[in-house]
């Protein structure tokens, strides 16, 4: 580990950096944090990225605490799947409309368009389906839930914001304890999927606007955070105090302050400063 932290501090002094010194953190013994009097963060990034990867990192001007304001993406990122390609794969048709949700996801085609086609795709599937979805296909990502619980009990309100669909994130809010839910809703006519959409639909500048608005409500200054891995999150990503990619695809990465690339969701909690001990587990 020394010689990894010599050489960033070298790596970033030659590119112009300031660095005052290394250490592990105290409140967390795995966290080690860098402090940097003056630089370019894309530097520090870089130089951090190369040195320690893979990694679990966050770059901000301060030490950072605990938020005010968690604004998280579902699919991918809270549960480990993407919701309409499973939910696909009982019309038949994963491959086709995995490979939409994909590109879409690397930020390849538009959001909205993308996502119409693939519910035109799902027209007569059974309602049954997402009920079986949900109880054989939706798991939570491991530490999902001791990350929101964690938040909710220093104080920080907690959203689920989704390009997916209520039909998943309303349970999957409740499992994990997330205290709203902004996201798109199925048509349903007869028990089956009519392939449209009821409402206007949930994209990345709908993100970005709930995280605005709902930091707004807890007044100037507040804190927030967000997570996400895919192109629709980068507007929420960039707008929050903290945007932390998770698993993230290489644009929604870097357009974060940093990235969980190692561990699972605790490590959001780590880097926070959160000591475990002060972690909810159940």
């Amino acid at each position: 580990m020394s010689a990894h932290v010599d050489a960033a501090i070298a790596s970033m002094t030659v590119r112009g950096c300031k660095v005052a010194g290394a250490a592990m953190l105290d409140a967390c013994a795995n966290v080690l944090e860098f402090d940097i009097v003056d630089g370019d963060p894309l530097v520090v990034r870089e130089v951090l990225d190369a040195q320690f990867k893979p990694s679990d990192l966050i770059v901000a001007d301060h030490v950072p605490r605990v938020p005010s304001l968690f604004v998280s993406d579902m699919d991918s990122t809270m549960i480990m799947a993407e919701c309409i390609d499973e939910l696909a794969d009982f019309a038949g048709l994963k491959p086709q409309i995995a490979a939409i949700t994909e590109r879409a996801m690397q930020g390849e085609l538009d959001f909205e368009a993308a996502l119409r086609e693939r519910v035109l795709l799902l027209r007569g599937l059974s309602e049954g389906a997402i009920a079986e979805c949900l109880a054989t296909r939706i798991s939570p990502m491991p530490g999902a839930r001791v990350l929101v619980e964690t938040l909710k009990a220093h104080g920080c309100k907690t959203v689920l914001v989704t390009g997916g669909f209520h039909q998943f994130a309303d349970p999957v809010a409740e499992q994990l304890g997330f205290e709203m839910v902004v996201g798109n809703r199925l048509e349903v006519l007869g028990g089956e999927l009519s392939g449209g959409l009821i409402g206007s639909i949930t994209d990345s500048s709908v993100k970005k606007a709930v995280l605005l608005e709902e930091a707004a409500r807890l007044g100037e200054g507040a804190v927030t955070l967000a997570t996400g891995d895919g192109a629709n999150d980068i507007p929420m990503i960039e707008a929050a105090t903290y945007g932390l990619a998770y698993a993230a695809k290489p644009k929604a990465r870097a357009a974060a302050d940093g990235w969980i690339d190692r561990g699972d969701l605790t490590s959001v909690l780590e880097l926070l400063g959160i000591p475990r001990e002060c972690w909810v587990w159940e």
